[in-house]
């Protein structure tokens, strides 16, 4: 990390490297999708953390996606990635605790689908439904996995993509005094909760 990041990498004093050796609690994982990778040639111009990764990410190889492709165009539905992922975690990291910080799929925004078809979202609950169950397996394997949230709660303003995309499990009518309706998603979740 030292050669690649260089003099961007900040200066830590000898007593906050000492505070800092171990000092995580657990660690937070916002979670999507998952890339293939391959091993990239250093750079010494115009570094990035996606050159400082070494790594050259797609969502394609030999002309298949990773997954079911959504209305992003970086997002796949891949849920064995997120068992894959917590596995590594757990062999490379001493299987510290684990939050799932962010987990979901978009939408895209079409405002001119009535509110009741609009709120019937099976994407997102195939989505949670198959990441939590690979979350479960990952569990039985010994995973420290605490918890799970599902991003977001409701539609809001994507850092990305602005209004065009719905995160949310709660419809938010922007065309109506932002009046909000549960998805179907919620009461899937609401349901799986009880269980």
């Amino acid at each position: 990390m030292k050669s690649s990041v260089g003099s961007r990498l900040p200066k830590f004093t000898k007593a906050e490297s000492e505070g800092l050796k171990n000092s995580i609690d657990f660690l937070g994982v916002n979670y999507y999708t998952t890339y293939y990778a391959e091993h990239a040639e250093p750079v010494s111009a115009n570094r990035t953390f996606y050159t400082d990764i070494l790594a050259s990410l797609s969502t394609e190889r030999n002309g298949l996606h990773v997954g079911t492709p959504t209305d992003l165009n970086w997002l796949f539905i891949f849920p064995k990635g997120i068992h894959l992922l917590m596995a590594h975690i757990k062999d490379k990291y001493k299987n510290l605790p684990i939050y799932i910080t962010e987990n979901g799929v978009a939408e895209s925004r079409n405002d001119s689908i009535p509110v009741n078809e609009a709120r019937k979202d099976s994407i997102r609950i195939r989505y949670h439904d198959g990441r939590l169950k690979f979350l479960l397996q990952a569990i039985k394997e010994g995973v420290n996995l605490k918890g799970y949230y599902a991003w977001s709660f409701s539609d809001s303003f994507e850092w990305d993509a602005g209004y065009t995309v719905r995160f949310g499990l709660i419809y938010v009518d922007y065309k109506n005094n932002l009046k909000r309706y549960p998805k179907f998603s919620a009461f899937w979740l609401q349901k799986f909760l009880l269980k």
